[in-house]
């Protein structure tokens, strides 16, 4: 059987694979060098941030109607892949900002769009999202954070927990409720500045791994925004908040893989040069298997999360399903290689002079946040195709 080079299914585009040399190289010269220090200091990583959006890479989900790059899910996917392959911190930066970007994307008005989609674009501004609550996490229907309507403005009293990169981003995607006799259906979406009055943020969490990504809670104090500021209809914020997560739970399945090809491709160069018994180790049989199960591992993870992409992409209609079984196998993937990566490392794994401990650390995160792994198997079994 003749083959045929332009038979282009089941792999990414010329533009595709030229983002991702573009990214690589980007993320190994101004990103990879910072990695140890961010982790260590658990500072954010301002060196990453700066590269990001001097090279227009730090939002590039954004529409171009709205001056960003207007980049396809899968584009955005390798971003996040390529940089969390050396710092999964960092990687945070491009995803939390669709994330928190994304409900206005998919529901908000027009100027609402324009107001904040724009800066977010040109890098003035970072957007996060707060829907988790002390009391809300799996649960997320059963929040607190309550906005009551006072004329043409709305006040916000609560509080939001684990919120990613809070107090450096500018702009907050909050779910509140509006009406506490529909549950779900009493939630709305607004847009809250960091900067309006009785907005704080409570003491960075001292986490396992993602240490330069500041995690912090956020407290609504009588905070007066005005009307406009709601994303959608009054109680469509919890849909829309839902709506969301089928497409970014596949920013997180990015984030593992490009965690699980980092520790991989480490360990790989390890055992090459690792000599015990007169070779090197990766001459070894037991070796080779546990190199060639990570390998497949992250195939496998990869060809699951840019399928879920383009469906992304398309809005297919099993888009919940696939979203939710990319982002918990990667994640699930992410775990197995990093542990392996560790146990290839021998004792020099276990130590922070060498990456893959911090790799290790940064993984275990994927399988929680987002909804966690046993939330992924609620949401694929209600959702099976």
């Amino acid at each position: 059987m003749a083959g045929s080079a332009d038979f282009d299914l089941y792999r990414p585009s010329e533009e595709h694979d030229m983002l991702r040399d573009a990214i690589r190289s980007l993320s190994e010269a101004k990103i990879a060098p910072f990695a140890a220090a961010v982790d260590e200091d658990a500072r954010f990583p301002q060196e990453a941030l700066d590269a990001l959006v001097a090279s227009d890479l730090h939002a590039v989900h954004v529409p171009e109607s709205y001056g960003g790059a207007g980049a396809d899910a899968l584009a955005t996917v390798i971003v996040i892949e390529e940089v969390a392959r050396v710092c999964v911190s960092s990687s945070l930066i491009p995803a939390v900002n669709k994330l928190g970007s994304l409900p206005v994307i998919l529901s908000g008005s027009e100027d609402l769009k324009k107001k904040y989609l724009a800066p977010l674009a040109k890098g003035d501004a970072m957007f996060s999202y707060a829907l988790s609550e002390p009391d809300a996490g799996s649960d997320a229907a059963g929040m607190r954070t309550k906005a009551v309507r006072d004329g043409d403005h709305w006040i916000l009293n609560g509080v939001k927990r684990w919120i990613t990169n809070a107090g450096v981003s500018e702009y907050y995607t909050v779910m509140a409720v509006t009406d506490p006799t529909k549950r779900s259906k009493g939630i709305s979406a607004f847009v809250v500045e960091k900067s309006d009055p009785g907005v704080s943020f409570g003491a960075p969490e001292k986490k396992l791994g993602i240490k330069g990504s500041p995690t912090r809670e956020v407290y609504f104090d009588n905070v007066r925004i005005p009307a406009d500021r709601m994303i959608g209809e009054e109680g469509t914020g919890f849909a829309t908040a839902m709506k969301t997560l089928d497409h970014t739970r596949i920013t997180i399945a990015a984030q593992a893989l490009g965690v699980a090809q980092g520790a991989f491709d480490y360990a790989k160069g390890y055992v090459q040069e690792r000599k015990q018994f007169g070779k090197p180790i990766a001459d070894f049989q037991g070796i080779q298997f546990m190199l060639a199960d990570m390998a497949m591992k992250i195939e496998a993870a990869r060809q699951l999360t840019y399928a879920a992409a383009a469906k992304s992409e398309r809005l297919d209609a099993d888009l919940t399903f696939q979203g939710a079984a990319a982002k918990c196998f990667a994640s699930d993937v992410a775990m197995e290689v990093t542990t392996d990566a560790v146990q290839l490392l021998g004792g020099y794994g276990y130590t922070r002079d060498y990456p893959v401990e911090r790799m290790m650390r940064d993984a275990k995160i994927t399988q929680i946040y987002e909804g966690t792994n046993q939330v992924q198997r609620i949401v694929m079994a209600r959702n099976l195709p």
